[in-house]
């Protein structure tokens, strides 16, 4: 009888476990983004409180990497530099300098008073408006 009553609870414990799991899956920020880079939306993954934590955003199916920098502003410290890169440039077929425009007001939306670098070969596409 206590072995059906253990092997019961067992089994429920199991259960509690997987939900769980598969909880903490769909809720992932990283799969996310991998599910927005196969759909070739727009998805920007950041932690704003962590500056030296890269941010990673997709669209169209290319994947960029942003390395924030640290500086000053008027009144506070901020981050005053972004530097973007592609992380697989063989991706970058198809990209428009309009969509480097949208990334780029995208990550100004999110960090204002920053400067936008694009890092080779995205560079030779953006002539500054």
């Amino acid at each position: 009888m206590i072995v059906v009553f253990i092997f019961r609870f067992l089994i429920f414990i199991a259960i509690i476990f997987m939900l769980y799991s598969a909880y903490k899956y769909i809720i992932n920020p990283k799969r996310k983004l991998e599910v927005a880079k196969d759909k070739k939306v727009f998805y920007f993954l950041d932690e704003s409180d962590n500056i030296k934590k890269n941010f990673l955003m997709t669209y169209k199916g290319i994947l960029f990497e942003g390395e924030k920098y640290l500086g000053t502003t008027e009144n506070s410290f901020d981050v005053i530099n972004i530097s973007v890169s592609a992380r697989h440039p063989s991706e970058l077929k198809g990209l428009e300098r309009d969509d480097l425009y949208f990334l780029e007001e995208e990550i100004l939306i999110r960090y204002p008073y920053a400067t936008v670098e694009w890092k080779n070969p995205i560079n030779k596409l953006v002539l500054k408006k």
